[in-house]
């Protein structure tokens, strides 16, 4: 896996297009909403959003007040180094086996962040045994579930959820929690586990 290869950085046009998309997006306005706020025909925002135009920093400008995002978060980004992030291709996740697990149960770790720090892991859990009796776990933070293929019944504690594909799960993982039923396998589940502490 050559994680240390070069990436090639995105040009300041995409970056800025994504930016705004993104920000337009998670506000829920229309392009043709913000487009007609801001002054500037939906055309042309709908080239600065997929970077088919450079454009100037008045139309720029107007864009931040309308979703009410200063100029400097717009940018802030574009020129912090990536060395941080981690590339793991398809079926290249480390493959793990949790304690309790057994045949039919694999977790493929989805980042290997290097040093002690390690605020959170995340795994591609693949059940295809539906047969199987699973162990509860527990463990200190928080944990986000996402089912991605199949069904089941999730317990936390004395609550059982019943999760189909595209169902998210989150909740406090000190509480004991495992899958209780498979419904429907092959199940495909990610599994992103929380460690951060509050600062003291």
């Amino acid at each position: 896996m050559n994680t240390h290869e070069s990436q090639p950085k995105l040009k300041l046009e995409q970056y800025l297009g994504i930016q705004i998309k993104r920000q337009r997006q998670a506000q829920e306005l229309k392009l043709a909403d913000v487009a007609r706020i801001a002054g500037i025909s939906q055309g042309m925002l709908s080239k600065i959003e997929n970077a088919q135009v450079s454009t100037s920093l008045e139309n720029l400008s107007r864009l931040c007040d309308v979703l009410g995002m200063p100029m400097s978060k717009l940018f802030s980004q574009y020129d912090q180094p990536g060395s941080s992030a981690i590339l793991v291709k398809r079926d290249e996740g480390l493959e793990v086996v949790r304690r309790g697990t057994e045949k039919g149960h694999t977790y493929h770790l989805l980042n290997h962040t290097r040093g002690p720090k390690k605020s959170f892991e995340a795994y591609m859990v693949s059940m295809d045994d539906a047969s199987e009796e699973f162990p509860t776990f527990s463990h200190p933070g928080t944990e986000f579930l996402h089912l991605l293929e199949g069904e089941l019944v999730y317990r936390h504690g004395n609550q059982l959820y019943h999760m189909q594909a595209g169902d998210s799960l989150t909740f406090d993982a000190d509480v004991p929690h495992g899958p209780e039923k498979l419904v429907s396998v092959p199940i495909r589940l990610l599994s992103i586990m929380n460690y951060a502490q509050s600062e003291a």
